[in-house]
């Protein structure tokens, strides 16, 4: 089982984390695709419209007698055919979202820790314990745990440290998130993710609760 150490806000070891297996173990790169297009897909608006015949603009009355006059014989001046006419199946508003496995999902979450992990680009600090609201001073405190890019943070629950909200949330390139929230989606937008200890340990605890059982071969 591997280990990651476990640092303060000053960007010193302090202790360790024991690492799951069953969570950091492997990367499945098509899992992880198709998590990340589900998501991109419900962030889609779905507002696009056009008018169709019956939305432009335009009078219903027959512009000319159907015989005798020699023209082509038509109906309506919103008719498609015409300039200005309604548009035919066009793109209406509708949602992108669509059903994706549970199993799947959590999947692609342990993938894509594993990544990040293998990347270096993984820190765990003891808590967030942030003295003062202010953007300046935890812009320096990322930097001494080697977040200089853009940065996720997770916490236990985002709600309960307000100095910490305070301090994150006018810094371009930061977010912050509860652990219940965090989607593989947010793992590999962001360069560098940093854990609190209890925020990692929830969370690696549901993960690997819901990782497949690996079946030993018998012995004969």
């Amino acid at each position: 089982m591997a280990t990651i150490d476990v640092v303060n806000l000053g960007g010193e070891k302090v202790g360790s984390f024991e690492l799951a297996d069953e969570v950091f173990g492997a990367v499945n790169e098509d899992l992880l695709w198709e998590a990340v297009k589900h998501y991109r897909a419900g962030q889609r608006a779905g507002t696009h419209a056009t008018k169709n015949k019956k939305l432009v603009s335009g009078a219903g009355k027959k512009l000319w007698k159907q015989k005798g006059t020699g023209r082509a014989r038509v109906g309506s001046i919103r008719s498609p055919l015409w300039r200005h006419g309604g548009t035919v199946h066009g793109p209406q508003p509708r949602s992108y979202d669509y059903a994706f496995p549970r199993k799947k999902l959590l999947g692609a979450l342990r993938s894509a820790l594993a990544a990040k992990l293998a990347d270096g680009k993984l820190v765990v600090v003891e808590s967030f314990e942030v003295k003062e609201p202010k953007s300046k001073e935890f812009r320096k405190t990322l930097h001494k745990l080697n977040a200089k890019g853009t940065t996720l943070l997770v916490e236990s629950t985002s709600s309960e440290n307000h100095n910490l909200h305070l301090s994150s949330r006018n810094l371009a390139g930061v977010e912050l998130l509860a652990g219940n929230q965090v989607h593989p989606y947010h793992l590999l937008r962001y360069e560098t993710t940093i854990f609190a200890r209890p925020a990692l340990e929830k969370l690696q605890n549901s993960l690997k609760a819901a990782a497949p059982k690996r079946k030993h071969a018998e012995v004969a």
